[in-house]
């Protein structure tokens, strides 16, 4: 993360995201696949580091090997060609999009942490100072309610963050910024979408 000032003297802060170029390696059709949809490739990769099978997939779309594929659901795939380059100027700055990443895993964590539960006192001989406290209930129905919030592994799941508004973007470095936070840590995989109407 970082910040930038705005025209008015504002200071934002803002998310910088690396956003391609993505190269299309795939186009799905409803007629050929059931669905309607692009699979796109993102971050170079050395041919050697990758099986056969995917070097002969990536051949169709031109001589660049990828790390990262992924599909996005699209109304008219007959748009795009295989090949074809999406960049940031896909995006306009004052656009709003919807960011997916998957969050920091912080692993097995208490209910101080995980929950924001508060601590119990620290005098007087408690010993219930982190615990959460009472958790079943009492002869009906005599077990734990399903959803009740307990120590658990906490993060590493799979966020959306909504309406993120674009500030600026940068296609000479291919980079977007956008205001606020998003999920996951730095270097992290994210994907950039479209707010759907």
């Amino acid at each position: 993360m970082t910040g930038v000032f705005t025209s008015q003297g504002r200071y934002v802060p803002a998310t910088v995201i690396e956003a391609g170029p993505c190269v299309i390696t795939q186009i799905k059709t409803r007629e050929t696949d059931g669905y309607d949809a692009l699979q796109v490739g993102f971050g170079g990769k050395k041919a050697s580091r990758v099986n056969k099978p995917m070097q002969g997939h990536f051949k169709k779309s031109g001589d660049q090997c990828f790390r990262f594929v992924k599909e996005f659901s699209v109304e008219n795939p007959a748009e795009y060609n295989v090949g074809q380059q999406l960049t940031v100027e896909m995006f306009k700055v004052g656009e709003r999009v919807d960011v997916v990443g998957t969050s920091k895993g912080r692993g097995f964590s208490g209910v101080i942490k995980r929950h924001g539960f508060h601590r119990g006192p620290m005098t007087h001989g408690s010993r219930n100072i982190r615990r959460p406290g009472s958790v079943g209930c009492s002869a009906w129905p005599a077990r734990i309610i399903k959803g009740k919030k307990m120590p658990g592994q906490y993060g590493n799941d799979r966020m959306t963050i909504r309406n993120l508004e674009i500030i600026d973007i940068r296609s000479d470095d291919n980079l977007i910024l956008l205001k606020g936070a998003v999920p996951g840590s730095d270097s992290g995989l994210v994907s950039v979408n479209k707010l759907k109407f």
